[in-house]
């Protein structure tokens, strides 16, 4: 039997707070809709660098750098988030970190590498930070068998600010164009947008967003930096313990770098192969938006209903069948329908891949292990697009076999998932271990 809105929270969440909660994915997901998926990529590529031989593998690394920092420091963040009750201290400095570094973005023009490639590395960092901070609350509201609801709830409201960003962009770049300004003067304006609309939605979230968490005793007996490393130290040497959670990590390494490869170098294939000119793209990211959004609103009763690993399985091979799609597409058409796919599977499986984590962490760890979660998803975030961008380096710009071989991502974590013993790994949240 479905659960009510109502029934969904746990004891003393407020509907209204749910709501906040889910305001930071619509506030931040404009960010990784204009600035990493639409409009700064394709303008870093083919204005900043100028649209040299190594300007896809120079955006692939500046993102894989801005990944490895994650990698290297959110684990303790998190930690340390848990011990001393900080979850929402952190989360307001991420949000002005990123807010900033993307209205540092307007700056960036043609030759601006280095001012480019700082900012979206500071952006992005903050980006990552705030993701997983925010990520690390949804235990604290949704009841344990309705994870996957309500994170599709976060998630699926997310895109309308995802879309929201990318049409207050859109209606701007065609009056734009329409006066007859360079990409150099419009392109700029769409960052202050992302950045007024992540910051103004935020802000929605720190009013109405309770921390619930208390300080642990041993943030009082050691320094908070000790004291987070003991407790990270701790955590990996009763991996044995979590070991389905350690599998969701490998299986959610393999299957988010594809994710990471479609949200940092769609418009670029979208432009390089088909020849989209920008307008064209931001529609096409458009549509993604709106087939994500309904994707993850719709898969996330329907993950609570069959099943966490059958439904997170039915979305990495529905991104097997985009990238086929994508690859076999010679006209804009097929590749419209590919990104009709790519929407559905993207809010799905990234819901579905948080509300496991979210089953699988521990009270007292909750942000630690949504650092630890992070640190998976940036490892991918490294490997798929620095993948992307090695193919297409080794093999003149040959953006085709490149969207191809990301499918192997996605048959990887097929692979991977099959070690993941849900129940299993539920029962080692609640330290009942058999």
């Amino acid at each position: 039997m479905a659960l009510s809105a109502r029934e969904s929270l746990n004891p003393g969440v407020a509907k209204r707070e749910v709501f906040g909660w889910a305001m930071y994915d619509f506030a931040n997901s404009g960010y990784t809709t204009v600035v990493l998926t639409a409009v700064f990529n394709a303008y870093f590529v083919g204005v900043v660098a100028g649209n040299a031989d190594w300007a896809t593998f120079a955006w692939t690394l500046t993102l894989s750098l801005s990944s490895a920092i994650v990698m290297l420091t959110m684990p303790t963040i998190g930690a340390y988030a848990d011990l001393r009750a900080a979850k929402k201290r952190l989360l307001v400095f991420a949000t002005v970190g990123c807010v900033v570094a993307t209205a540092l973005l307007a700056l960036a023009g043609p030759g601006d590498l280095w001012l480019a490639v700082a900012a979206v590395i500071v952006s992005n960092l903050c980006y990552a930070y705030g993701e997983a901070l925010i990520a690390a609350f949804l235990p604290e509201l949704a009841r344990r068998d309705a994870l996957g609801k309500v994170s599709g709830w976060g998630w699926s409201f997310g895109y309308f600010g995802g879309m929201l960003t990318l049409g207050l962009s859109l209606g701007f770049v065609i009056w734009a164009q329409g006066q007859g300004w360079p990409a150099t003067r419009f392109v700029p304006v769409t960052m202050l947008i992302t950045a007024a609309v992540y910051l103004l939605a935020a802000l929605v979230t720190f009013a109405l967003l309770k921390e619930r968490a208390v300080p642990q005793p041993q943030a009082l007996e050691a320094g908070g930096l000790v004291a987070s490393l003991q407790r990270l130290r701790r955590t990996w040497q009763e991996a044995q313990r979590y070991r389905d959670f350690v599998w969701l990590m490998a299986c959610a390494v393999a299957y988010q770098a594809g994710i990471a490869v479609v949200i940092a170098l769609a418009a670029v294939y979208a432009e390089q192969v088909l020849g989209f000119q920008q307008t064209q793209t931001m529609m096409l990211v458009f549509l993604v938006n709106i087939a994500s959004a309904v994707g993850a609103f719709a898969f996330g009763y329907w993950q609570d209903h069959i099943g966490h690993r059958p439904a997170l399985a039915v979305t990495l091979w529905g991104w097997v069948v985009m990238t086929v799609l994508a690859f076999l597409a010679e006209t804009a058409t097929l590749f419209w329908v590919a990104a009709v796919f790519a929407g559905l599977c993207m809010g799905s499986s990234q819901s579905a891949g948080r509300a496991l984590a979210a089953l699988f962490a521990p009270e007292t760890q909750r942000a630690e292990f949504f650092g630890l979660w992070t640190f998976a998803t940036r490892l991918s975030a490294i490997v798929g697009p620095l993948t992307y961008g090695l193919v297409t380096l080794l093999t003149a710009g040959n953006h085709r076999l490149a969207i191809l071989s990301t499918g192997l991502f996605f048959l990887a974590g097929i692979v991977l998932l099959t070690r993941v013993d849900v129940q299993r790994g539920a029962r080692a949240a609640l330290h009942d271990v058999k």
